[in-house]
């Protein structure tokens, strides 16, 4: 089936609709998104015709999917915070240093006897697989709720390898250049190298200018954000100009140099690169899968599927085995790390333009690799999106089977709470800044951290992604809501919930609603709660049962505060002020109660 094509806009509209509504679908079926993305990409483009990029879209398709990538980079180089690093250091040095040159040789390999190319194609193919693919690196370690360690792992060398795959790709490419022209080949290769150092140079100055600017408040605020931009299409197009691609490189630079700047508007822009990057991965992954040529798909033989096999089973079990040998790491982890590699968007739209590139020179094998990447990507995806929860779980590298509770405030209330919560097998911790308010936490033996929950060392020692509910329920009403205002854009503004602040009802005292998180129980502060926990009022679980239903604990316990409800299936969630839904047979109820009456 074919149509007549769309009109730019038309497809413009189309790509963003069914690129977000895919990573939709994807979040509410708890599936790789990208899986999604590149069915529906096939689906409007090869399959039925109705969105052909080179159609509808013309010359702009290859600039625009060169700018997103490079847009790409930038925010994986702006997640490169190395004081983050922490006990997983080494490690990623290892992958990088021993492991990215090991993973160009073997993946070369895998390429040129498992798919049958030549060593040009080989070589420059070889590079882009370095890259693991971040953009679909982070959703998998959502999803599979791994321990810190391997999580950091995996999620750095996918950031510091992106740079380093392009970079391998683009040195491969510039010797290949260099032999098969005519030209001098002493001058291209100088050429070639005064790029590279170009591309680095532009990047570093780009980077500390906009700090330098930023810091001293030479840009205003609302200007922040369109002055990155600018500066960062600025630093691509310049580096790029010299050599193609190196504009990768200047822009990774650019990231890394901005996100250890400790600049203090840093959350702001990352969050917001994190949303455009959303955009722009559904985007080019739409673009890229519509723009294949179903013929060439067709053509991948027995040969791709060994192709992939080699890289999955031999290649980079192989490379991440040698790299780490002789660390202090686990085997286990090891292991994870061997089998987890999915490759994304950049490996997809670097493959894409680095075939064109192969092509202009008259090597035919260019033409295969964009059908080998989709390959590739969409076999490492399914088997890492579908498998690696169930291999996590296996060698027992998973933070938390059930998610947890994050309880900010060491009180009476979050004791009993987290005491009760822990006995119904949900992890919880408390934080408080305050040691001796942790004291009763500890003498029931619950999890403690001492120090500031929003604190540099709380990202290296707290498993955030072990926990998807927090309460903020310290006596500090204004640091409740920093809390939950800084942690909501992580978590979710559903998970995050804070006592009550004080006076709240007065017009004075009243905070927007973009501020805080929902209102936990019947409208009690923190004040109230720690005179009933005074008065002798405790924390307990009652568990419903077709007998004895909603109705009837609240005819026994009229006065009973609730506080969260255990579903018999599903996650736990905590009661906000206006909440109408009345819970289930084989629900878990957890109220503040009077002094009277057994747990049920």
């Amino acid at each position: 089936m074919t149509t007549a094509g769309l009109s730019p806009v038309e497809a413009f509209a189309l790509v963003g609709v069914i690129g977000v509504g895919a990573q939709w679908v994807a979040w509410r079926l708890q599936m790789p998104a990208i899986v999604l993305m590149l069915l529906a990409g096939l689906i409007i483009g090869p399959l039925t015709g109705v969105f052909i990029p080179a159609r509808d879209i013309g010359d702009l398709v290859g600039p625009m999917i060169s700018v997103a990538v490079a847009v790409i980079l930038f925010e994986g180089g702006l997640t490169l915070s190395l004081h983050a690093l922490q006990d997983a250091a080494k490690g990623v040095r290892r992958l990088v240093v021993i492991g990215a040159p090991l993973g160009w040789l073997t993946s070369a390999l895998a390429v040129y006897y498992g798919a049958g190319l030549g060593w040009e194609a080989s070589a420059v193919f070889g590079g882009i697989m370095i890259v693991t693919g971040p953009t679909v690196i982070a959703p998998l370690l959502r999803q599979a709720r791994l321990s810190r360690r391997p999580a950091a792992l995996l999620q750095w060398e996918a950031i510091v390898n992106d740079p380093v795959g392009a970079l391998a790709a683009v040195l491969a490419f510039g010797a290949v250049q260099v032999l098969a022209t005519s030209a001098d080949k002493s001058d291209a290769a100088t050429h070639f190298f005064i790029g590279i150092f170009f591309a680095t140079l532009v990047g570093l100055l780009a980077g500390y200018g906009i700090s330098y600017a930023f810091r001293r408040a030479v840009v205003p605020e609302y200007m922040k954000i369109p002055v990155l931009f600018a500066v960062l299409l600025a630093a691509f197009a310049l580096s790029d100009r010299l050599l193609h691609e190196s504009g990768l490189l200047a822009v990774t630079v650019m990231g890394i140099v901005i996100a250890n700047a400790q600049l203090p508007s840093y959350e702001e822009l990352r969050r917001f690169k994190e949303h455009a990057t959303t955009l722009l991965v559904s985007g080019v992954f739409i673009l890229l899968a519509a723009g294949l040529d179903m013929d060439a798909l067709l053509g991948l033989d027995l040969r791709a599927l060994l192709f992939v096999a080699l890289v999955v089973l031999v290649a980079r079990p192989l490379t991440v085995m040698v790299a780490l040998l002789g660390t202090d790491l686990p085997v286990r982890e090891r292991i994870l790390v061997a089998f987890t590699g999915p490759r994304g968007v950049v490996l997809m739209a670097v493959a894409g333009l680095f075939g064109e590139r192969l092509l202009s020179l008259g090597i035919a094998d260019g033409a295969t690799i964009g059908p080998l990447a989709f390959a590739l990507v969409a076999a490492t995806v399914v088997i890492n999106g579908f498998g690696l929860t169930p291999l996590a779980s296996v060698l027992g590298l998973r933070a938390a089977e059930v998610p947890g509770v994050l309880l900010v405030g060491g009180t009476r209330l979050t004791t009993g709470l987290g005491a009760a919560l822990q006995k119904a097998e949900i992890p919880v911790l408390i934080t408080d800044m305050n040691l001796g308010h942790l004291r009763h936490a500890r003498t029931a033996g619950l999890p403690v951290f001492y120090g500031d929950i929003l604190s540099e060392a709380a990202e290296t020692k707290v498993e955030f992604i072990g926990f998807s509910t927090i309460l903020a329920a310290t006596d500090n009403d204004s640091y409740n809501t920093l809390v939950a205002t800084d942690l909501a854009p992580e978590f979710g503004r559903d998970k995050v919930w804070q006592l009550p602040r004080d006076k709240s009802e007065s017009q004075r005292h009243s905070l927007p609603v973009t501020l805080g998180g929902r209102r936990l129980g019947d409208g009690r502060t923190y004040y109230a709660y720690e005179e009933l926990m005074a008065e002798g009022w405790t924390v307990r679980t009652t568990k419903l049962t077709e007998e004895y239903g909603f109705d009837d604990w609240r005819k026994d316990r009229p006065d009973s505060v609730l506080l969260c409800v255990i579903p018999a299936k599903g996650n736990l969630r905590f009661v906000a002020i206006d909440s109408k839904k009345v819970p289930e047979a084989g629900a878990k109820l957890i109220a503040l109660s009077p002094p009277k009456g057994d747990v049920i």
